[in-house]
């Protein structure tokens, strides 16, 4: 994978793995790695860039995007979401 200025290190996303991980119950095999996930919502919410614009050497942007709105979900009004805890 290229590097983009919204690069984090796989042992910075060790860190924060678990959480991200247990924000959704798992119902089947993940497609694509969390990490080149992670790292695809960071390049977006860095650069400004659509979600259709996202580079292909990251995953899907349809999937990455699911994964955002996932993460970005608030359990309650008062909470934090997820990626503003991370």
């Amino acid at each position: 994978m290229k590097n983009y200025p919204s690069n984090i290190t796989r042992q910075q996303f060790e860190l924060i793995r678990p959480a991200l991980e247990n924000f959704r119950k798992r119902t089947k095999p993940r497609k694509y790695d969390l990490y080149e996930v992670f790292y695809a919502v960071l390049y977006v919410l860095k650069t400004g860039c659509q979600w259709r614009q996202v580079p292909g050497d990251f995953p899907e942007w349809r999937s990455v995007y699911n994964y955002y709105k996932i993460w970005s979900t608030k359990a309650e009004p008062t909470a934090d979401s997820l990626l503003e805890q991370v």
